[in-house]
């Protein structure tokens, strides 16, 4: 059944009219939105579909976009398609007529099975019933992918005009599970990725790293991620747009199985609400 994108939302901007400091916010995994006609696509439910999703990180950083920062998050689901990767990203062998000429895009993404279009849920149980029409996937590009990349650009622009420079928050949340299996138990709350030093200052990411210690958080760099598509793809150093990922340990603020929120959620949302502020004037007093 052919998708129906005529009166999609693809994503909800806000605060991009009244800025106060040099920070644009991307949220690219939260979005809880199906198309319908998807469900006949997949045996999986509703439920699993949605255990790759960063749950209520939009709602945790919704305050900062009435405080003057820039703030885009993503409606559709990332299950249908993930808009922190490269358009290339593609498993070859998830389509009956993948183009003889099209290169073959291999990283360990794609392997494990999280490209653009993801082919296992996080519980690894194949997403599709059936081999996928290359066609469909440009309409997921062109419908809902680009849609959202061209907005994040206007407003990552529009910022940098303003302030002479820009920092791109790109905010997620990641599975306590991995946090145990690269670190061998080392406690992790945020891990903070700059691409090893390349995609912002180390002062910028030095400043954000305090300021979350400060309030108790274990932050560390790059580990388990140094960032993605968007981290690398929006960096200019050289016109002073950098970009930062944030990952919020899960566990610190939901059930992971139930998806249901703790009652330390509050408590993490103002943290997260109140660092992120400071770390914005900081930027707005230096430019760095």
């Amino acid at each position: 059944m052919k998708i129906d994108y005529k009166n999609m939302t693809v994503y909800q901007a806000s605060g991009d009219e009244n800025l106060e400091y040099p920070v644009v916010i991307s949220i690219p995994h939260s979005g809880r939105f199906f198309p319908p006609q998807f469900f006949d696509m997949t045996n999986l439910s509703e439920n699993e579909l949605r255990g790759n999703e960063d749950c209520y990180v939009d709602e945790m950083l919704s305050e900062l976009s009435q405080k003057g920062i820039s703030t885009l998050s993503m409606n559709v689901s990332r299950a249908f398609i993930d808009v922190n990767r490269d358009q290339i990203e593609l498993d070859d062998h998830m389509f009956e007529d993948y183009p003889a000429d099209k290169i073959i895009f291999e990283n360990s993404r794609c392997r494990s099975g999280y490209g653009l279009i993801h082919r296992v849920s996080s519980n690894s149980k194949p997403i599709y019933k059936k081999l996928l029409s290359y066609q469909e996937v440009q309409d997921r590009i062109k419908n809902i992918y680009l849609v959202y990349h061209k907005k994040l650009k206007e407003m990552v622009e529009a910022c940098s005009k303003k302030f002479g420079c820009c920092l791109l928050l790109d905010c997620h949340s990641m599975p306590s599970k991995i946090c145990s299996i690269m670190n061998d138990g080392v406690k992790i709350d945020v891990c903070l990725g700059d691409l090893f030093l390349q995609s912002c200052p180390k002062e910028l990411s030095d400043c954000f790293e305090n300021l979350l210690a400060q309030k108790g958080y274990e932050v560390l760099k790059n580990v388990p991620y140094s960032g993605a598509y968007t981290t690398f793809h929006y960096c200019e150093p050289r016109r002073k747009i950098y970009t930062l990922q944030l990952e919020i340990n899960r566990a610190l603020y939901m059930n992971e199985k139930s998806l249901e929120k703790l009652d330390s959620y509050d408590k993490i949302k103002s943290d997260l609400t109140v660092s992120i502020l400071e770390f914005a004037k900081v930027l707005a007093e230096n430019k760095f």
